[in-house]
């Protein structure tokens, strides 16, 4: 069951949920002020989509497990011209979102992702940076972009996001973003963010296993050759909102 539809925020801000009833209370009151959180709730059992409804967000069910498709659902309900995505973890603060934001708003950037800054030894497991580290190397060789991470904190405007066509619904779904997004020529930037111990456990990278099965998946991206007609139509959606 979703929540009545809102009126239009001046930004959407996807927050993909799979059992974060710990983390949820503090994300939500961190929302910027006439920011709209819509949390996708990816198959909790745990009462998250209960708890994020009595805090006012804007909830929408996405039965098919896995981080793309929690994150599509989101885009695709979104209705701002400008739309973040947020781990739900508590690992990153929203208050930040602005400042991740403010390049798309002026449109001086088409896509700015934030590139976490541990702020404790434990808030990122050495597996877990270690992979990002070689995905962020690949992506260099792909696209020529020099990013330093595949930040979940992001910010892009709506419709030239979902004239991408964007086709994974797992852990790839960030870096395909990232790669049709180089493919269409669109000015990519990073901005640090401070990284925090997560609340719970990672569901993607708390683990070798998950961590590993993320690398596949974003392998598997990476292979795929340009998306031509999707390319086309996210660099003239890009042109137009300039």
């Amino acid at each position: 069951m979703e929540t009545p539809p809102s009126p239009p925020a001046a930004v959407d801000v996807v927050l993909p949920c799979l059992d974060e009833a710990g983390a949820l209370p503090w994300v939500l009151e961190r929302i910027p002020s006439g920011w709209r959180a819509i949390v996708v709730d990816n198959g909790s059992t745990d009462g998250s989509a209960d708890i994020a409804r009595s805090l006012g967000a804007h909830v929408v069910q996405e039965p098919r497990r896995g981080f793309g498709a929690a994150c599509h659902a989101g885009l695709t309900a979104a209705t701002a011209d400008v739309v973040c995505f947020c781990d739900c973890d508590a690992s990153l603060d929203p208050t930040l979102l602005p400042a991740v934001a403010g390049a798309v708003l002026a449109g001086t950037a088409d896509l700015v992702l934030g590139r976490r800054r541990p702020v404790t030894r434990g808030a990122w497991p050495l597996h877990a940076r270690l992979a990002n580290l070689n995905l962020a190397r690949m992506v260099r060789r792909r696209t020529g972009l020099r990013l330093h991470d595949l930040g979940p904190m992001r910010a892009a405007r709506r419709e030239p996001l979902l004239a991408l066509a964007l086709t994974d619904r797992r852990s790839g779904y960030p870096l395909q973003m990232v790669v049709r997004a180089a493919d269409a020529g669109w000015r990519v930037a990073e901005t640090d963010v401070p990284y925090r111990p997560r609340t719970g456990r990672s569901k993607v990278t708390g683990t070798w296993r998950g961590t590993w099965q993320a690398v596949r998946d974003m392998r598997s991206v990476l292979a795929e050759p340009p998306a031509a007609d999707s390319v086309a139509a996210a660099a003239t959606g890009r042109a137009t909102e300039r």
